[in-house]
């Protein structure tokens, strides 16, 4: 960021108040349950969920009325074991039927629901447990004896739990009750639980649906692990709008081939990944044209977020994929914290681009970019805020961060702001460009350095198909830049070196490349930096 940036005169904030005029109306007095039911009542017998891998209930599908039912016989039990309004509901679950007739079956006893990763360790499990105060546990019975309890376990591959009356119950919800609680990684090591209300969800998913509608011909494929709060419009958008929800099998995230057989099999329509992802998978795409357009031409939106997405991926994805079968490109923007995303961008056709930004903010948001309590001008780069209904309550059981990183605005009095931590600028025609944070920002011998500018750069060089630059210091005297490279064919590093010099300054040009098949990823599929090996190096330290 720079040491001095301008300040929003005038007509900046007029121009950034016209970028923010994103008023919408939405079902602001209704809750996710009394939606659902709705579409419920008119698709009782058309498919609802696609899974090719549950054991329990004897079926590759299910209808709407069927998921209904189901949970709404859970939700039963819930509520006599006292769920009640507010109450969080852990899960420790693998993508299957029982995954999404739980998480319905607690939001329609009362409750919110928490999801928990079934490869976390023991002990961070059993912090998030106790942190949430949990007194019920929804598991499948392989990942039962993995986790130390205390309270009531009910497996959902026991069909027992599935009986009784099956009419929707009566509905204890307001729109400003907890819907879920998903914990993110702390700065102190634990991790933190936001909660996010009824009527925020909602907001997301009418926006997505008034942006991008989709309809009983539909397929949306879920791929996100459900901990990872993308999941929560890939679970849940599909259910307001009458169309299907179809999941890859678990754990096939990372399995280009998986999810073309997924996609092909199933006539899967819209999809998300994050941009690492997205590079694997079209990696695995090109030079397969014939198999690009066969088996994934009913695919006509993908979304991604997650990752700063850059001009090289549009770009490698337009030539690839979108070039073959017309499907559409978005890059989606949005902390944990504000609902999934905030802002959306709906990227060129063509490559006539030199950037992608995250794009304007979506229905009954507002965002401005801030340096020491006041908006800077449009150019001028700062944090990113957001305000609106997409809002977290905050931190569970954390009132210090959530007064921390939930401030007033000093813009304007009275009205809730996000701090991200994002750096961001907007442009001219009312985009939003991200430009890093503040902790990728690094000094060596007091020259600050963005490493994402090295990245792109090096993205851009024929023959590189990703790139991540880290800084590692070896002594006081000894700091250097590491690139970690995947490569389409041999590269001639010395050329690549030349390359960087005509571009970068030469304190930005890498002092070593280390070439890799893949780059390490983490289960929600972004680029695992700590994962990354240590370079082969030769040197002295003394």
């Amino acid at each position: 960021m720079s040491p001095s940036p301008r300040l929003a005169t005038e007509s900046d904030l007029d121009k950034i108040a016209h970028f923010n005029r994103t008023e919408a109306a939405f079902p602001h007095d209704a809750t996710l349950q009394q939606l659902i039911e709705a579409q419920v009542e008119t698709n009782s017998d058309a498919t609802a969920v696609i899974c090719d891998d549950d054991n329990v209930f004897g079926a590759t599908s299910l209808t709407y009325g069927k998921v209904n039912e189901k949970a709404n016989q859970l939700a039963r039990l819930l509520r006599a074991e006292g769920v009640t309004p507010g109450q969080l509901v852990p899960m420790v679950v693998e993508r299957s039927f029982g995954m999404i007739i739980g998480i319905l079956a607690i939001i329609k006893a009362g409750g919110a629901y928490l999801p928990i990763s079934p490869e976390n360790p023991t002990e961070r499990t059993s912090y998030i447990l106790e942190d949430a105060g949990a007194k019920l546990l929804l598991v499948h019975d392989k990942i039962k004896s993995k986790i130390s309890f205390a309270g009531r376990v009910f497996s959902l591959d026991d069909v027992h739990i599935f009986s009784g009356p099956a009419s929707n119950l009566r509905n204890v919800n307001s729109p400003r009750d907890l819907a879920y609680v998903i914990y993110t990684s702390g700065s102190t090591g634990k991790p933190k639980g936001v909660m996010i209300e009824h009527r925020s969800v909602i907001n997301r998913l009418c926006w997505m649906q008034d942006a991008y509608p989709i309809t009983e011909r539909d397929v949306l494929l879920q791929k996100t692990p459900y901990y990872f709060d993308v999941s929560v419009w890939e679970l849940l958008w599909w259910a307001l709008a009458g169309a299907k929800l179809c999941f890859l099998p678990p754990g096939a995230e990372g399995n280009p081939l998986a999810i073309v057989n997924t996609v092909k099999k199933h006539q899967v329509s819209v999809l998300h990944f994050v941009p690492s992802m997205l590079s694997v998978f079209l990696e695995y795409l090109d030079g397969k044209e014939a198999r690009v357009t066969r088996d994934l031409a009913s695919v006509r939106q993908v979304f991604a977020s997650g990752e700063a997405l850059t001009p090289s991926h549009v770009r490698k994805f337009n030539d690839i994929w979108a070039g073959k079968t017309g499907v559409r490109l978005t890059n989606l923007y949005g902390p944990t914290e504000a609902t999934v995303d905030v802002t959306y961008f709906d990227c060129p056709r063509d490559n006539n681009f030199d950037i992608i930004p995250i794009g304007r903010p979506i229905h009954n948001t507002k965002l401005s970019v801030m340096r020491d309590g006041r908006q800077v001008a449009i150019g001028e780069a700062g944090e990113l805020c957001i305000a609106g209904v997409c809002l977290a309550r905050g931190y569970l059981n954390n009132p210090a961060l959530t007064a921390e990183k939930f401030v007033e605005n000093p813009a304007q009095p009275g009205e809730r702001i996000y701090r991200t931590g994002d750096i961001a600028r907007w442009l001219p025609d009312g985009n939003v460009e991200y430009l890093g944070r503040e902790d990728h920002q690094v000094k060596i011998r007091g020259l600050r350095i963005e490493l994402g500018e090295i990245e792109n750069t090096i993205r851009g060089y024929s023959g590189v198909t990703d790139c991540v630059a880290v800084v590692r210091k070896y002594s006081e005297n000894v700091v250097l830049i590491i690139a970690y490279l995947v490569c389409k064919t041999n590269l001639d590093l010395n050329e690549l070196k030349d390359h960087l010099k005509a571009q970068l300054p030469a304190y930005m040009v890498p002092s070593h490349f280390e070439i890799l098949d893949r780059l390490p990823l983490t289960p929600s599929g972004k680029t695992d930096r700590k994962s990354l090996p240590e370079p082969a190096l030769q040197f002295k330290t003394s």
